[in-house]
């Protein structure tokens, strides 16, 4: 039996699967143009953006386009292992331990504050578009080591929303 075979009753393991479908692909390139995108920004019109700010807003400028690049490139370096495993470069386990390596935990959760409606749009704009695919990596990040995905707190369950379907899975599997 090889690696990727399952016997019996063993359950499947969705997150490696999800990591190496298609959508894994339109992620990886979704990522990587936004990198790009941020990259021509912050090296053209951006320098002229941040030109015309007062000295509070250039500050929170530099921060945020600092945490904006650092965040990038640690999606960067997710997206790259990923790939690498998808195409059979290094393994899973590899990639596992280079993974554990990037400190996703830098991002902020929390965006706003004095100041920052002040910042030029496209950069919140990136901000926004790199938050939410931050997210949708750490999702799959976590479906690939195995762990069950869970709502966010504050998720409404209407019905039929991905809350209204992972707490009727929890209620089905957790019957004993």
């Amino acid at each position: 039996m090889t690696g990727n075979e399952r016997k019996g009753d063993d359950p499947v393991a969705l997150g490696p699967r999800l990591a190496a479908s298609g959508g894994f692909m339109a992620l990886y390139r979704e990522g990587m143009s936004l990198i790009e995108d941020v990259a021509a920004y912050l090296d053209g019109p951006g320098r002229a953006d941040s030109a015309g700010l007062n000295r509070e807003t250039a500050l929170l400028y530099a921060t945020e386009s600092m945490r904006l690049t650092t965040r990038l490139m640690q999606l960067a370096s997710w997206l790259l292992l990923q790939r690498a495993v998808n195409e059979g470069e290094i393994t899973p386990d590899a990639a596992r331990t280079e993974k554990a390596k990037v400190n996703f935990l830098l991002t902020p959760t929390v965006r706003g504050g004095p100041g920052f409606a002040d910042l030029p749009a496209p950069l919140v704009a990136f901000i926004t578009v790199s938050d939410r695919l931050f997210q949708r990596v750490m999702v799959l990040d976590r479906a690939e080591r195995g762990e069950v995905p869970t709502a966010a707190p504050d998720a409404v369950a209407t019905e039929g929303s991905i809350a209204d379907q992972l707490s009727r899975l929890r209620r089905a599997f957790d019957r004993s």
